[in-house]
């Protein structure tokens, strides 16, 4: 009888003993801009992540990616161009992709896409991303991987 009791207490100090605990360590950042000129997402995420263009099955199609972005240049217009031409590849097929700020298409060459009058006070405006029209037989399967690069200039008066 006193083993039992003996017993009874050992588990009861066991049980409190080994008690449930979690932590959760994280870091915290924040990037201020300078208020003079900057091409931000609202996401800061969205430059950091590997961005996901989602296959219809029904339609065939790939969804767009669409992130707003704030920008800013204080002295003038911005000025955008892409660094090479955007295409996901799987090895042996490519997918081109058209992509779009503030609604100005994207090339190798400058393009204005934020006049003066709108970037010395600020404005939050679109970048798309998407896939060019499907050939007519449909995308050949595979695992596509691609890079856009986008090259942004404060434009001075």
């Amino acid at each position: 009888m006193l083993a039992a009791a003996l017993f009874c207490v050992l588990v009861l100090l066991s049980f409190s003993a080994i008690a449930a605990r979690e932590e959760a360590v994280f870091h915290v950042s924040v990037k201020v801009p300078t208020s003079d000129f900057f091409v931000l997402p609202l996401n800061p995420g969205f430059l950091e992540r590997e961005q996901v263009m989602d296959y219809n099955l029904v339609t065939g199609r790939l969804s767009p990616l669409r992130e707003p972005f704030d920008v800013k240049n204080v002295l003038g217009g911005i000025n955008a161009r892409l660094g090479f031409a955007p295409v996901l590849s799987n090895g042996t097929d490519l997918i081109a992709l058209e992509v779009t700020f503030n609604g100005h298409r994207l090339d190798l060459v400058d393009t204005l896409v934020v006049p003066e009058d709108e970037a010395k006070v600020g404005k939050r405006v679109p970048l798309v991303i998407a896939a060019e029209p499907q050939p007519q037989n449909g995308y050949l399967p595979g695992q596509y991987f691609g890079s856009v690069q986008i090259i942004f200039d404060a434009l001075r008066p």
